[in-house]
């Protein structure tokens, strides 16, 4: 079974909590605030690796969490980092966010690897908030959360050589006399469920990679058949292979098939139209095929690289294969845009309010927003100077007085994410 599109959730490791000590040590007069910081927790990286040809390691385990870094210690000193989580995918997978359907990045090359959630920052410990007014302070950073994401991986088979073509044109027959592949081969379409992969040896030490790709009909890049499933791979291949069936007694025309085939790549994506193309005409070794290829020729431009083979009998597939590996050495390397992680796009957009309150009963209030509730996780509730502090940048923010105008008086409640607190 080839697997070549999975879902999975990442989730990178929470910041290590800033710690709240104090010095102690004899002949050590007022040695104040001594909590070292959190550490950073664990990221989520994936690597390619080219020994891997499929996402089948993905259809039993698709959530992977990373640990929290380690808590600040007394005498200053900081919480260990988490390890990062490294998760092996094959060379050439892209990697879209579920949520918004953006590319976050396109593994090519072997080793290659890509952050897709970066663990939380640590919190910092009471030996940052020490002032000439305050010179113990019990004030100390929580550890930022780690990221959730949905991501969609799918394969994208890296490959030199493709080998395009209607159903049962001998794109099988071919990957099997030219390489040591052994794809399935019957006298019935679509016997390629899947792409295959297969290395072609030459006796001048060169080699390259041909893929045999599941047969296309018209209306692929719509979804018809196979649709983008094939699709989707052919954008990989510098080189295309475009076999065409010249078995006057399969009801085809060979000139109409070639046109078909141009109109749904084209259609898929017009930079592959662009690539070096040789017109491969099959199954020269029937009878009334050469007339069929005599006037399949008289329908093409002057220009085109044809090389007629019949795989059967092995005839013209190693000069076919010589020829290839002389444009593949001319063939430019195909280049990807890939939106990164840490790119960003500005667009204007009218101010948006940082937090929005609502009214959940009589005597209580919600308040909710990305910053007001980042602040509630990093702020330490177990000591009274992290109360304290945590009030007063609520009143910074404007939400006391956002409150108030809401309606909320002395002794109703307020919630934010799960803490709820009287407000005063």
């Amino acid at each position: 079974m080839f697997v070549d599109n999975v879902k999975i959730t990442v989730k990178s490791g929470k910041g290590g909590d800033g710690a709240v000590a104090f010095r102690h040590e004899k002949y050590v007069p007022l040695g104040g605030p001594s909590g070292g910081d959190g550490g950073r927790g664990g990221d989520i990286i994936l690597k390619a690796n080219e020994g891997m040809n499929t996402l089948m390691d993905f259809r039993y385990k698709r959530i992977f969490k990373a640990q929290p870094g380690q808590n600040g210690q007394i005498k200053g000193m900081y919480g260990h980092k988490a390890d990062p989580v490294y998760i092996v995918v094959p060379t050439g997978t892209s990697i879209y966010d579920e949520d918004s359907g953006r590319l976050v990045g396109d593994l090519t090359e072997n080793n290659q690897e890509l952050v897709v959630a970066k663990g939380g920052d640590g919190g910092r410990g009471n030996i940052h908030f020490a002032t000439s007014k305050n010179q113990a302070p019990e004030v100390a950073e929580n550890g930022e959360p780690g990221q959730e994401k949905h991501l969609k991986l799918e394969l994208k088979l890296i490959a030199d050589v493709g080998l395009v073509g209607f159903p049962s044109v001998g794109k099988s027959t071919l990957l099997s006399v030219a390489t040591s592949a052994k794809p399935k081969i019957a006298a019935y379409h679509f016997t390629t469920l899947s792409p295959n992969l297969g290395m072609v040896k030459l006796e001048n030490g060169q080699d390259f990679v041909i893929a045999d790709l599941p047969g296309l009909i018209e209306g692929a890049s719509n979804g018809v058949g196979l649709g983008i499933q094939f699709l989707r791979h052919v954008e990989r291949t510098r080189v295309i292979l475009h076999l065409v069936d010249m078995d006057p007694n399969n009801g085809r025309e060979p000139y109409e098939d070639y046109l078909a085939i141009r109109k749904e790549l084209g259609n898929y994506d017009k930079n592959v139209l662009k690539r070096p193309e040789i017109i491969v005409p099959t199954k020269l070794d029937i009878p009334g095929s050469e007339e069929r290829l005599a006037e399949f020729k008289e329908k093409l431009d002057s220009d085109v690289d044809i090389f007629p083979i019949s795989s059967i009998q092995h005839t013209g597939v190693k000069d076919l294969m010589n020829h290839t590996s002389e444009v593949l050495s001319k063939a430019e390397p195909i280049h990807f845009d890939v939106q990164a992680d840490d790119s960003k796009e500005y667009n204007f957009e009218p101010e948006q309010k940082q937090f929005t309150i609502e009214k959940d009963g009589e005597h209580s209030f919600i308040v909710k927003g990305d910053r007001v509730e980042l602040l509630l996780q990093r702020t330490n509730l177990d000591h009274q100077d992290g109360i304290m502090r945590f009030a007063r940048q609520l009143k910074s923010m404007g939400i006391e007085d956002a409150l108030m105008d809401a309606g909320a008086e002395s002794g109703d409640s307020v919630t934010i994410l799960d803490f709820t607190f009287e407000f005063i």
